[in-house]
């Protein structure tokens, strides 16, 4: 059985929400808490959060926590916010606010 939790929108890169997502695909629910509790990354943030409203709808579907491991964890582009700064010469350099979309699933071993 699978239990899902997914975050959209997110104001973070998602190159750099990738390398951290990479070190918990395949772990125990424990371990990855592990990682993020001693992980001093940005997106650490946004991933202790959707772990743990995934780790929450686990229990409400009534698994137990210690069986559960990250069967799925990805991270999608997300729309960009576009805004330009002053640059020489009258000109304008735009900037590149990305986003992301992170999908977790957990399942039983």
């Amino acid at each position: 059985m699978i239990v899902k939790a997914e975050g959209k929108f997110l104001r973070i890169s998602p190159t750099k929400t990738r390398q951290v997502i990479d070190l918990l695909r395949h772990k125990d629910v424990l371990a990855a808490q592990g990682i993020l509790a001693n992980l001093n990354k940005r997106p650490k943030e946004y991933l202790v959060k959707l772990l743990n409203s995934a780790i929450a709808n686990a229990k409400v579907k009534g698994f137990n926590l210690n069986q559960l491991y990250i069967s799925k964890i990805i991270c999608n582009v997300g729309p960009t916010w576009k805004r330009y700064k002053a640059a020489a010469f009258g000109r304008a350099t735009p900037i590149k606010k990305r986003t992301a979309h992170i999908k977790i699933e957990l399942d039983t071993r």
